[in-house]
């Protein structure tokens, strides 16, 4: 029977088919060795393990993934669906974005997006192993049993066996935080999560949680763009092994028309979104763009055929400027 070591030391079995290599080998859990990239034939194509902080060009982005410490890939541009309406217009973007090439699809309960996410992944064809599929806790469903629940619920509702990735949404009640995470790390022993993480936690409540989890958080979803880079918090999930991902990575279009993001787009013959996902990429992000159009869909994919240059990175590197564009429990959530 085929099985994968999770990163907690426990045995999860059978492992889906995306997490073992072209010969049904289980993929080995990372080492905290020096890196060594290495091809694995999963998500459908061949694609690099590669470490967070490198950046190693592929011709397709379905082909440029990261190694999970569950020892499965994630792939490094996925589709966000944050305020896309449940039910259609939920169905129709994920639809589009399946049948485009995207592998790495996220979710959250608070949006009430999964029930529609369930029947694209059924009606695209694309079969569930080649899928990353992400969704998070929302703060009604804190404290262990009502998580646990919820973790069955989101399981129900997206249609499958198991979540790729579970996070927590926000640092939420630091009372019941940590029993909170406790169920997320027994629903990974039981074999429904693959890997697990959090999203908006600052610097004090990565701290704070670390003091009571048995598992590290795998990832940390925040909002991340040129406008708002979250240097401090970037380089402690780095120094720390959490990969980040980059919600809002085109800052809600609300500066598409900045005029040295357009002076890079204009010489590399590119959109200014694609120049704002190519930069999360170079920064070592994991960016979540949102749209429901599939040409723009299209196009945001389409980033792996041209580099930024030192000096374009500095340009956008210098357009901080603490734009939040949403909620900031980061800042707000108590430790």
């Amino acid at each position: 029977m085929s099985a994968v070591r999770l990163s907690t030391g426990e045995l999860a079995s059978p492992a889906p088919q995306h997490l073992q290599g072209g010969s049904g080998v289980p993929l080995e859990p990372l080492s905290r060795t020096p890196f060594q990239p290495r091809a694995f034939t999963v998500l459908g194509g061949s694609v690099l393990a590669v470490p967070q902080q490198a950046y190693i060009p592929q011709p397709h982005p379905r082909r440029l993934a990261i190694k999970r410490p569950a020892g499965h890939m994630l792939p490094t541009v996925g589709l966000g669906v944050y305020k896309s309406a449940s039910g259609g217009e939920c169905y129709a973007s994920v639809l589009s974005a399946l049948r485009l090439g995207y592998r790495h699809i996220d979710t959250a309960q608070i949006c009430e997006q999964e029930a529609a996410a369930d029947v694209a992944v059924a009606d695209s064809g694309v079969p569930r192993g080649e899928i990353f599929l992400t969704t998070k806790m929302w703060l009604s469903n804190w404290g262990y049993d009502k998580a646990a629940a919820g973790v069955r619920q989101s399981l129900a509702e997206l249609g499958t066996l198991y979540v790729d990735l579970f996070l927590l949404h926000a640092p939420g009640d630091p009372g019941l935080r940590a029993e909170t995470w406790r169920a997320l790390e027994d629903a990974q022993k039981e074999g429904l999560i693959r890997s697990i993480g959090v999203s908006n936690f600052g610097i004090p409540h990565l701290k704070k949680l670390a003091q009571s989890a048995a598992v590290q958080p795998a990832v940390n979803q925040i909002e991340v763009h040129p406008w708002l880079q979250r240097r401090e918090l970037v380089a402690h999930c780095k120094a720390e092994g959490i990969v980040v991902e980059a919600y809002s990575p085109l800052a809600k279009a609300q500066k598409l028309a900045d005029p040295a993001v357009g002076a890079i787009a204009r010489r590399l013959g590119v959109s200014p979104a694609q120049v704002l996902i190519r930069w999360s990429l170079q920064k070592g992000l994991v960016p979540l763009p949102k749209s429901n159009n599939p040409d723009r869909q299209r196009s945001n994919l389409d980033v792996l055929r041209f580099e930024l240059s030192a000096a374009d990175m500095a340009a956008l590197e210098g357009l901080e400027e603490g734009l939040i564009t949403g909620w900031d429990p980061i800042s707000d959530a108590p430790v």
